[in-house]
């Protein structure tokens, strides 16, 4: 019997352009059926939630989607689902998280002390009510009139929505507290609904939401001392707490000139509300835009977040806090990887009142393209190279309830909400939905289903974007002739020389054809930087050649092949990984370039570099193998100079599942061009082969098969089973014995355990068909803030369908039906 997922929609899809209007993979029968029954099944999930902080977290927000727990939006909508542990039912509250008018998330919100497993089941049942912590609303008068710039008269009503008349203007009285407002039970916020635009502080005495409270009764009583506390800011032309404009080179640029502002109020809960503000046409730096602020808040914490969305790129966008005399300006650190939060913020007796007041906004280190200052703000200048920018802002008032109640405190509780946003709770979902799919007989047809079913949701999700002039969904930006984007389309490769499908085909012409020029050129590809990781993606182009003889594909081929007669090399004759990281040998960049090199010689060079490349294999194991666990380090510098490396051996410190992940795949893809009968060119790396597979086995997780971010670590706090590495490890060992390199007998079970473990651990089935891979980090490197820290390898971003790990599992699945078919 065959599992091959039927695909009416996509297997027509012949061209790229008829495939971006394809709607996504249509479910089998059997996935049909299971879906309905999820709604009514007793049991939907069990997760598993790790906190990796050596500090607890309480009331952390998790967030569960729909999809991911295998349900309907529209068995959400009609069912009640809840989470229970142990100790009885667990704070959650289903959510609109998207905004588009469907519940689609479940947010939890448990309190986990320091490096604390939690397990908890998804069930059918009856939410139990909860205390409010939360709260959106936007309150217009009605019941009055207008009399030239003024609504006269009338009571406040809250609304969902509200679209201000274009009379509409700061001190109108027809908005009560002059825009929206948003909080949780620590701290309330206000939006300016016009040409102000500002961010303003509501401190909160209570424990509780009280903007209801507010301004009831018209607008000077909230600028005063009340019971429940008081308008703590003076934002006057500033932004104020952490609003956003534009950096014109001196000053920042509030949104006021544009047509109109909106508000809904997307969520009104317990444990989480939301807003957004639709901004309409700002014309700004010889631009018009519009630019949607999705705004959010959860129960326990002080953190607005605020995600923008915009219409189209805009340099300079700045985010912005007021500033005010007898303050202190504080900034977090600067040197991490640029997926780290750090922050800007003040600390001083700023509030009205008098007291201490402590703002700042948190954004990942990668978005800042400066600091710097004007007349009215500190300001942060974003580098938004797409049209979305997500970050933080907050105040803690002196007086609020267990207030914060001096500098000390505010850092350090800055630098804990910096722990959190970088090093999220580890998630490990296990759904009904999913195990009656993934927990079937283990055949060679079943491994080809899985393959197609995640390369059916990439066409959708990613792969048919792969291309010049396509926008790379997972880095929010245009795609580029890169590593990423080479991996993906050389698996599709592989699962079409398999299992040849149009639409696979489709993708690999298309991202071949549009960024190589007739003349060889290839865009947004530069030879000068000497990075080796943009290398790799010359092998699907060489296998393009292959199939089609353009010579336009071989010169491009020989534009990358130039670069490696002239890129610098260690003493010993290995490739630095770049021009910007000289003397350094990583793993990662064994994968990126020999197997390109071995390829190109054997095509154009009559295989004269073939020892070169093996050379480079020879080079790492010298010096990046750990005689003691027999893995390897992430990388070597000759020079010994750079901070992560140590002072007598230059290796780095730690060994990434990935980077040795990378090294493997190298190992194997590079004897396919290594002529049988050169027995003493390819014996180092049979040797390495043999090696390398008894030495994967020892850190295989026992109970399920795969292998965690750091290998040897297992059970340490924050480290966790990571996909991207163990697909990898999949295809080593399948194509190894497949190829003969290994014996069947000794490897095969270890093979299959750790695809069925890719399987139970990672693979998430969503009602739709389609499905997603998850667990992976999203990139990991050394210098440039990077550390090489164990911390630092646990703080970079878990994602999941990265191209880093979605190409490795599907060309794994490729190899396992191969292995699996006899």
């Amino acid at each position: 019997m065959s599992y091959v997922l039927k695909r009416p929609l996509l297997i027509s899809c012949l061209t790229l352009s008829f495939l971006a209007a394809c709607g996504k993979p249509t479910p089998a029968p059997e996935q049909q059926a299971v879906v309905a029954q999820a709604a009514t099944t007793t049991s939907v999930a069990t997760l598993s939630i790790h906190n990796p902080s050596g500090f607890a977290r309480v009331q952390e927000a998790i967030y569960v989607s729909a999809a991911d727990l295998g349900l309907t939006e529209s068995a959400v909508q009609n069912s009640a689902f809840i989470a229970t542990t142990a100790q009885g039912q667990l704070p959650s509250q289903w959510i609109d998280r998207n905004a588009d008018g469907q519940k689609d998330t479940l947010v939890l919100s448990p309190t986990l002390s320091a490096g604390e497993t939690l397990a908890l089941q998804i069930t059918a049942g009856t939410a139990t009510e909860l205390p409010k912590q939360t709260q959106a609303e936007v309150s217009q008068k009605t019941g009055g009139q207008w009399q030239d710039k003024k609504y006269v008269g009338g009571h406040f009503e809250n609304v969902k929505h509200l679209t201000p008349p274009p009379q509409y203007t700061d001190h109108s009285e027809f908005i009560r507290y002059d825009g929206p407002g948003i909080e949780s039970d620590k701290v309330a916020y206000r939006i300016y609904l016009d040409w102000r635009n500002g961010f303003d502080i509501f401190g909160n005495k209570t424990g509780q939401p009280v903007l209801n409270q507010i301004g009831q009764d018209g607008y000077s009583s909230y600028h005063e001392a009340a019971d429940w506390g008081m308008d703590v800011l003076k934002v006057g032309k500033a932004v104020g707490a952490g609003g956003f404009g534009y950096w014109d080179g001196s000053q920042v640029e509030r949104v006021s000139k544009l047509d109109g502002h909106s508000v809904n109020i997307i969520e009104n809960g317990a444990l989480y509300s939301a807003l957004t503000i639709d901004y309409k046409n700002w014309q700004i730096a010889g631009k018009t835009l519009d630019i949607r602020a999705h705004l959010s808040m959860t129960a326990g914490s002080r953190l607005l977040q605020n995600r923008l969305t915009l219409s189209q790129p805009l340099d300079n966008l700045a985010l912005g806090i007021v500033k005010l005399p007898d303050t202190k300006l504080l900034t977090g650190t600067l040197e991490s990887s640029g997926h780290t939060y750090t922050y800007l913020a003040t600390y001083g007796k700023q509030s009205l009142d008098g007291a201490n007041l402590g703002m700042a906004i948190l954004f990942k280190r990668g978005k800042l393209k400066e600091l710097t200052t004007d007349e009215h703000n500190h300001v942060a200048v974003m580098n938004v190279s797409g049209q979305h920018l997500d970050y933080y802002l907050l105040g803690a008032w002196r007086h609020e309830l267990n207030g914060i109640t001096n500098e000390q405190q505010f850092v350090e509780y800055l630098q804990q909400e910096v722990e959190r946003l970088t090093l999220t709770p580890r998630l490990s979902l296990k759904t009904a939905f999913t195990n009656t799919q993934t927990n079937q007989p283990l055949t060679s047809e079943r491994a080809l289903y899985w393959s197609q079913q995640l390369a059916n949701s990439e066409l959708n999700r990613q792969a048919g974007q792969y291309y010049w002039g396509g926008w790379d969904t997972e880095r929010d930006r245009p795609v580029s002739f890169e590593y990423t984007t080479g991996l993906l389309i050389q698996a599709f490769d592989d699962l079409n020389k398999y299992a040849a499908d149009p639409a696979y085909q489709a993708v690999i012409n298309k991202m071949a054809d549009t960024f190589v020029t007739e003349d060889g050129s290839i865009h947004s590809y530069d030879a000068s930087k000497f990075n080796i990781d943009s290398i790799n993606s010359g092998n699907l182009l060489l296998r393009v050649f292959e199939q089609t003889k353009e010579p336009k594909y071989q010169l491009a081929a020989q534009a990358l092949r130039e670069q490696l007669k002239h890129h610098p090399k260690t003493s010993n004759g290995a490739f630095w990984h770049k021009n910007i990281y000289p003397h350094q040998l990583w793993l990662d960049g064994v994968y990126m370039g020999m197997p390109f090199l071995a390829y190109y010689s054997s095509l154009f060079e009559q295989g004269a570099s073939l020892d070169q490349a093996v050379h480079e294999f020879v080079v790492t194991r010298e010096q990046l193998r750990d005689d003691k666990t027999g893995l390897y380090f992430h990388a070597w510098d000759e020079s010994k100079q750079m901070d992560w490396a140590d002072k007598e051996t230059g290796r780095s410190a730690y060994f990434w599942g990935r980077a040795i992940g990378w090294l493997a795949m190298a190992l194997v893809d590079v004897l396919d061009y290594i002529p049988a009968d050169n027995t003493e060119l390819r014996q180092p790396l049979l040797n390495m082969v043999t090696e390398l597979a008894a030495d994967l086995a020892r850190y295989q997780d026992a109970e399920t098969g795969v292998w965690y971010q750091i290998m040897d670590k297992a059970g340490e706090r924050g480290n966790y089973l990571e996909s991207s590495g163990s697909s990898m490890f999949v295809y080593f060992y399948a194509k190894a014995i497949n190829k003969g390199y290994l014996p069947k007998e000794q490897y095969l079970d270890v093979s299959k355990k750790a695809w069925q473990g890719l399987l139970n651990e990672f693979v998430l089935v969503h009602p739709d068909g389609s499905i997603s891979l998850t667990t992976m980090v999203q990139v990991a490197g050394l210098g440039a803030g990077r550390d090489g820290s164990y911390h630092y390898y646990m703080s970079e971003p878990v994602y999941r369908n990265d191209s880093k790990g979605t190409g490795p599992f599907i060309m794994a699945g490729v190899q396992m039906a191969q292995l699996l078919k006899d």
